[in-house]
């Protein structure tokens, strides 16, 4: 496994716990926005994303770059709900960088416009 591969799992693995954590304790006391359903959907989705991508590269599956971009487009999502709804600040953090890390493990260097926003993007 090279830097790289242990720079994206180390950010895999602080997004899932992050958006994990937040989600049942964070969001669950503060109520409201925090606990819509869409919301709450998208971080746990994240979360298990992250997760599964963990899986995919510590397996060394020939299949993680393409999960990597997955995850990142969730991870993008994840972000800007956690915005949206604000006092996420950690979460938004944690999704970003992981975002940033699987871009760069897929090979993808820019990501489509946002016109193409909500495109699941496909290698």
């Amino acid at each position: 496994m090279n830097a790289a591969m242990q720079n994206c799992i180390d950010a895999c693995r602080r997004c899932h716990q992050v958006c994990l954590e937040m989600a049942t304790t964070h969001c669950l006391e503060l109520g409201g926005k925090h606990v819509e359903p869409s919301h709450l959907r998208l971080m746990f989705d994240c979360a298990e994303i992250c997760q599964t991508t963990i899986n995919f590269m510590a397996s060394q599956s020939e299949f993680h770059t393409a999960l990597c971009v997955v995850c990142a487009d969730i991870c993008e999502a994840c972000a800007e709900s956690c915005e949206d709804v604000g006092q996420m600040d950690d979460c938004v953090e944690a999704c970003h960088e992981c975002m940033h890390e699987c871009l760069s493990m897929s090979g993808i260097s820019v990501r489509p416009t946002q016109s193409m926003k909500g495109t699941p993007m496909h290698i």
